[in-house]
Order: C-alpha cells, then sequence, then structure tokens
C-alpha cells in the first residue's frame, strides 16, 4: 500500500505496528529535513503514534503554547506537534488547526485510532472495510494494492459522474468497497474489551452562510480591505517550509494576486511557473503575455513552460494512473505535465485555485440571484440547469441497468444540501455545495492528484478556512453579482497595492 504512494512521498518509507494496528508511510521532505521529523513518529512517553499527509501551518504558534504547558519536543516538525495537540487538547484539538491535512492518530494503551480531514478537503483519505480489517490510505489505487476491495461499481456515484458534472459527494466513490473521508470530518475507531470495533464520524467545522450583524453596515471599500488583509494572511500562512515555495502562475487575476501578495511578503527571486501549448487552428495555446507582465513588475524568477504536442498523448496513461478517482477535466494532462516540470525547480507551490467556488466567479451564479431563483424549488432548478450535464432520463439511457441507481439520487442530494439551514438565498446555497462539496472533488481533487504524482505540493491560500468564512457571509454586498463585486475589488485591491490591475494585464 505504501508503495503505491512512492510518487506523493519520493523522499523516505516507514513503517509502524503494534497489536492490532499498523502503520506506513511516504515522506516528502518539507518540514524539518531530519530524521526526527520522519514518519510514522511515535512518542512513546505520551503513548501515541501518527502517519499523516500535509502542512500544519500555525504548528510553531502551537508548538510555544504546548511548550508553555510543559511539553517537550525532539524534532522540530509539525507531525510532532500534532501528537502533542491531541495528547492535550483531545478531538478538538483540529479546531486549533490552520492547514491542509489527513492524519492517522494511534494511542498505544487503548487501541483508539483517529482520522482527520481537514476543512475543505485538500488532503484526502480513502477507507475501505470487510470483515476482518478496517484499511486506510490517501489514494484509492493505494486500497486495492492491499487486495481484497469490493471493486464493483456504485450505481448511485455513477449517476453522479454522468449527471452531476462528475462530481461524487463524500463519502461515496465510484468502487463499491471505498469510501472517503468527508471534510471537516473525525473517524474513530475503537475497539471494545470484547475485541468488537465500532467507527463514529462527526463533524467538526461547517461555513456560514448567513449575514453577521456586525458586519451589516460594512461599505464596500470595508469589504476590499477585510478580503485583502484575510488573503494576505492565508499567502503568507503557505510560506511555512524549509524549503524554497514557488507559485504557479497562469497570468490571471487569482494567481497574479498571489504572486503579488508574496512579493509584498518579501519573497524576492520567488521561482513561478507558467505553462503553454501549441497554437492550433489559429487558436493560441499560452497566455505568456499576461504571465510575462505580472513576472516582470514582480521580479520572479520566472519559467515558461512550453509543452510541445508530442508530449500530449504519451502523459495521458500517466495522468490517468494519478487519478485516484476517474476525473472529467480538460486540463488534468495539462496540469500532470506542468508538475512535472515544476517539481524539477521546487517541491511547494502556491496556486490560484478555489476563487472562483469562493468568490462566485462561474457562470451559473448571477441566475441563482434571480427572483425565480429564490426558493428552494427555483434555487435547485436553476442550478440543474447551469450546472448538471444531463437528467435521470439521460443517465438511463446510457447505463445498463445492472448499473442504473434508482430515482435521481443526484437531483436529491443537491436538493436536501440546498435545504439545510445556514444559507437562505440561491445564490447562498450554490456557494456552499460548491464551496464545500464540488470544490472539494473536483478542482482540489485534481491539485492534489496531479502535483503529488510528482512529489509536489501544492497550497492553496483562497482555500484558507478563515478566507472562505470571510467570503461565506459576505451577502450584505448583494447576492446580486457577487462575483461581479469580486472581479471589481481584483482590480481596487491591485491599484491600492501598486500593482498592475487586471485591465492593464489585458484581462
Amino acid at each position: 500500500m505504501a508503495e503505491a504512494m512512492a510518487p506523493r512521498g519520493p523522499d523516505a518509507a516507514g513503517v509502524w505496528s503494534q497489536g492490532l494496528v499498523a502503520l506506513g508511510h511516504r515522506r516528502l521532505k518539507i518540514i524539518d529535513l531530519s530524521e526526527a521529523g520522519a514518519q510514522p513518529m511515535v512518542d512513546s512517553d505520551l503513548g501515541l503514534a501518527v502517519c499523516w499527509n500535509g502542512c500544519i501551518y500555525n504548528y510553531k504558534d502551537l508548538r510555544h503554547e504546548l511548550t508553555g504547558q510543559g511539553y517537550r519536543f525532539f524534532s522540530h516538525s509539525d507531525t510532532e506537534v500534532l501528537l502533542k495537540a491531541y495528547h492535550h487538547w483531545g478531538d478538538r484539538f483540529v479546531e486549533r488547526l490552520k492547514g491542509m491535512f489527513a492524519f492517522a492518530i494511534v494511542e498505544r494503551d487503548s487501541g483508539r485510532v483517529l482520522l482527520g480531514r481537514d476543512r475543505l478537503g485538500i488532503k484526502p483519505l480513502y477507507l475501505t472495510e470487510d470483515a476482518h480489517r478496517i484499511r486506510f490510505a490517501s489514494s484509492l489505487p493505494a486500497l486495492l494494492a492491499g487486495g481484497g476491495v469490493d471493486t464493483r461499481i456504485d450505481p448511485v456515484a455513477l449517476h453522479h459522474y454522468l449527471s452531476f458534472h462528475s462530481v461524487v459527494p463524500p463519502p461515496r466513490t465510484i468502487l463499491s468497497g471505498v469510501t472517503k473521508v468527508p471534510p471537516a470530518s473525525l473517524v474513530a475507531i475503537e475497539p471494545d474489551s470484547q475485541g468488537k470495533v465500532s467507527r463514529t464520524t462527526t463533524t467538526y467545522w461547517e461555513p456560514d452562510f448567513t449575514r453577521r450583524a456586525e458586519r451589516a453596515d460594512w461599505s464596500e471599500p470595508d469589504w476590499e480591505d477585510a478580503v485583502l488583509a484575510s488573503l494576505r494572511l492565508a499567502v503568507e500562512r503557505r510560506l511555512v517550509a524549509d524549503v524554497p515555495v514557488g507559485c504557479l502562475l497562469s497570468g490571471g487575476v487569482d494567481s497574479s494576486l498571489i504572486v503579488g501578495l508574496l512579493a509584498e511578503a518579501g519573497q524576492h527571486g520567488l521561482a513561478t511557473f507558467s505553462i503553454g501549448f501549441e497554437s492550433v487552428g489559429g487558436v493560441k495555446g499560452d497566455e505568456f503575455k499576461y504571465s510575462d507582465i505580472i513576472a516582470e513588475r514582480f521580479g520572479t524568477d520566472h519559467h515558461q513552460i512550453r509543452i510541445g504536442t508530442d508530449r500530449m498523448l504519451p502523459a495521458l496513461d500517466g495522468a490517468i494512473g494519478a487519478m485516484s478517482e476517474p476525473m472529467v477535466s480538460h486540463d488534468c494532462v495539462a496540469f500532470y505535465l506542468l508538475s512535472q516540470e515544476v517539481a524539477k525547480h521546487v517541491k511547494v507551490v502556491q496556486s490560484g485555485q478555489g476563487a472562483d467556488e469562493v468568490f462566485a466567479g462561474y457562470h451559473w451564479y448571477p441566475p441563482m440571484g434571480n427572483p425565480d431563483a429564490a426558493s428552494l424549488e427555483g434555487s435547485v432548478a436553476s442550478y440543474r440547469k447551469a450546472f448538471f450535464d444531463r437528467d435521470s432520463a439521460g443517465v438511463a439511457a446510457l447505463v445498463t441497468a445492472g448499473y442504473l441507481a434508482d430515482g435521481d439520487p443526484s437531483g436529491q442530494f443537491v436538493t436536501e444540501h440546498f435545504a439545510r439551514a445556514g444559507a437562505a438565498t440561491g445564490v447562498d446555497r450554490a456557494l456552499r455545495l460548491d464551496t464545500t462539496v464540488m470544490l472539494v472533488d473536483d478542482p482540489v481533487k485534481r491539485v492534489d492528484n496531479m502535483t503529488m504524482a510528482w512529489g509536489l505540493e501544492g497550497r492553496v491560500p483562497f482555500l484558507d478556512h478563515e478566507l472562505v468564512e470571510l467570503a461565506a457571509c459576505a451577502g450584505s454586498i448583494g447576492t446580486q453579482g457577487r462575483g461581479r463585486w469580486w472581479r471589481w475589488n481584483h482590480n481596487q485591491d491591485a491599484s491600492r497595492a501598486g500593482w498592475p490591475s487586471s485591465s492593464g494585464c489585458g484581462i
């Protein structure tokens, strides 16, 4: 299982077992490059062991706080901070973490195992269970490598793939025998005295898309200041590393903002990377003229990565092999090849992924603000019209009886999600669904799978949970055209910070 994940962690490997529990790990060295930070990590004094994937951006602050509580550290890693924090605060320690993570913590004496996943599901965590064992891994193929997995197609998941724009909400995957831990969730696996094992899943975070009374009188400049300050902090947090941190630069507004903020934070000579392809049929295959403007403005160490057409088809097998679940996206191969080249220069990159979902940048958000989308039924109908690929009749026309799910599970899922409390308008319902479900199982999964296939860690400032919480309650600026406000806000932030505006970049 660990060997199947070797590309995700090419720098080192480790295994540990005790009693009924075994852990395996592949390491990508980013924080505390010494062997003291190796995994699985065992703290004999506390009776705890851990293996995990991700980064805790505020680990130094937590370490300082725990040191004040009497804890002594044998490494300089964020891994050890996880162990001490769990020992001190219990399961609720996750509420103090600022970062991306998927972890397994084992209690030596009780045999309890706690699995956890970060708030926005940036890091994956898959599960399979039979009558004899429970297994977990950062990728679905790793579970298959362990054998004994029910690989039959899940008809409900297949309906989602063919209807809900290839998004399969957790806990389902395309395979009947594999589930995924939902974002912002903990799974406690606990044996009793008779040897029976119970499994309990709890949710520890959910963004609230209702209005805040204390922000009801905020003006547009107030929102500008708040968003800029929150994004600035998110970018600075993601600089935590003992290796250089680069940035993917498309030349678009989102990645350009991140580069500007990195430069503002003192990242001189920042490595930036843009990808381009051959022009076809009179359509230009790159946007280097935009990324070049930003690279020159901020003096970055810019890399134009030109991919010839001859490399595209041979990379298809590798891109598909890097997927933990089937993905339907035209840019997977491009992201795969980009990651291959970037990994030759750095181990960590920041990326602008997530801005469109968090700040309403897609074409279906303005219609969600129309009066006919105000009701639950109206908002579901409007969202389906814009986002769904086909209705259940269309799915039935493609799928044989043995693989056809009953009813309309995709429509039912969206209806139930929209009906939950905490989002009163069509725009807010769509934003909540996209932020907590679609984003996790489409663009975020794509970033993690394609970057980690080459031992490259992708960090996404727009998915800082505090920035997401701020955006979620931004409805006092008006649900009509929230996305247009964000575009306008980009320009205001840029001009106020002395950067070229988006119009100045030709965008």
